[in-house]
């Protein structure tokens, strides 16, 4: 008796289990029969190397990849705390450590291969709070800052004011006569309103704007805080998400900085009210809200712009038409869901790659409906895992690279694997996959 039940009980195990398993079987049919599949991604242990001479990098707030497939990141000295600057004490307080140059070039493995810029040089002052970084089609490095200079409130990078560690640039151009407060009812004249074209080994070639003389999202002579830049091959014309003081869109001659055209929200001609804390609740905003974080141009000449604060990506024609928006995890306050986007390196840049730096993931989207597919990553120090992940890049291999603002501090690289089923909306950390 006890022997036939148990026979009976170790059947009826077997048959839950293979119900399990075809239950499980029967899904992921149904879903590789949808034909839903993204690309698929691991994130690289081992990527960078460590950098030389003891250097250390602090907010990390850009990345861009050249047509070389080389990375590019730029990052703030200014935000390290003491104990991660002691060698560069006077006298030194220990062997360890002292801040990198702000902007750094590695190759494809990792290797720093250049370095250069945080200082003032021939013809130019370096942005108080450098911020964003591109190199064009023809090689160019181009920066933007966000900093406040003489009007920074209490606060962090991404709140939209100087970071912490910036106070001895900020005294210094006080000291230059180079911020000043707001004119009455005016906007104030924040230190960093320019964007600044270099070459490659770091050779001041060009600005846009002058220090210290923003006048609002209308004034077309200067910038206000800009994010970041994008430059189209097809026109050469410069865009730029300007930014954490500014509140549009706008458009240059690369070569020779000529204004061309600017824009706000849903190609609205943009104004400098005070919207107010985001509220997912209310009526979308008919302005941006600082900081207007990215302005990217696909191929196909759509320009999308990330709206952080909003939650939302706005899409546009090159001339200001609004085309389509769409909202991102609505409910995320704060800094905003809406960071920085990348293109997939097909053609048809068929995916967008969203970093997230309040939920602390990457998105991964159809460009052409704006649908999430699936997203990876989680809050954290370890590899794969993001703090404040801030900007993202692809490379001609479709491998993408993000960096880390706050005590992020890091750049990591994700290793393209090829495209994948969808099985799962949150994928969490992208670890390698044990041989």
């Amino acid at each position: 008796m006890r022997r036939d039940l148990g026979i009976g009980l170790t059947f009826a195990a077997v048959l839950a289990g293979l119900g399990i398993s075809s239950a499980v079987l029967d899904r992921r049919a149904t879903v590789e029969a949808a034909g839903i599949q993204a690309p698929r991604f691991e994130v690289d242990v081992m990527w960078p190397k460590p950098l030389p001479n003891h250097w250390v990098i602090g907010n990390t707030i850009g990345v861009s990849v050249d047509g070389n497939d080389h990375i590019w990141i730029i990052h703030r000295a200014g935000s390290l705390e003491r104990m991660e600057t002691y060698s560069a004490a006077n006298p030194p307080a220990s062997e360890c450590c002292t801040p990198a140059p702000a902007v750094l070039e590695f190759d494809e493995e990792g290797n720093l291969i250049g370095h250069w810029g945080g200082q003032d040089g021939p013809g130019y002052e370096w942005p108080s709070s450098n911020h964003g970084i591109t190199v064009d089609y023809k090689g160019n490095v181009w920066i933007g800052g966000n900093g406040a200079g003489a009007v920074v409130a209490p606060g962090g990078e991404e709140a939209g004011n100087a970071p912490a560690g910036a106070a001895a640039n900020q005294a210094k151009q006080a000291a230059k006569g180079t911020t000043a407060p707001a004119g009455r009812g005016g906007p104030p004249l924040y230190h960093d309103s320019m964007v600044m074209k270099f070459t490659q080994d770091g050779k001041f070639l060009m600005q846009i704007g002058k220090v210290g003389q923003s006048k609002g999202s209308n004034d077309t002579e200067n910038l206000g805080r800009p994010a970041k830049m994008f430059i189209d091959p097809k026109t050469n014309e410069l865009y730029v998400a300007d930014g954490y003081g500014n509140k549009r869109v706008i458009v240059y001659d690369a070569d020779t900085g000529k204004y061309k055209r600017h824009w706000g929200a849903y190609g609205n001609k943009p104004d400098d009210k005070n919207l107010g804390r985001y509220n997912p609740s209310d009526p979308p905003a008919q302005q941006f809200r600082n900081p207007v974080h990215c302005a990217e141009l696909s191929n196909d000449n759509l320009l999308y712009v990330c709206d952080r604060v909003n939650d939302r990506i706005q899409v546009f024609k090159p001339d200001g038409t609004f085309i389509k928006e769409t909202i991102i995890a609505k409910n995320t306050l704060g800094d905003g869901s809406v960071w920085d986007i990348a293109f997939s390196k097909d053609p048809q840049q068929k995916f967008i790659f969203l970093a997230d730096g309040s939920n602390e993931k990457i998105y991964i989207m159809l460009r052409d409906t704006l649908e999430i597919l699936t997203s990876f990553g989680d809050g954290g120090r370890q590899p794969g895992q993001f703090y404040a992940v801030h900007s993202i890049a692809a490379d001609s291999k479709g491998n993408i690279f993000t960096t880390e603002t706050y005590r992020g501090q890091r750049v990591q690289k994700f290793v393209y694997k090829g495209m994948a089923p969808v099985t799962a909306k949150d994928q969490g950390v992208v670890w390698p996959k044990r041989k």
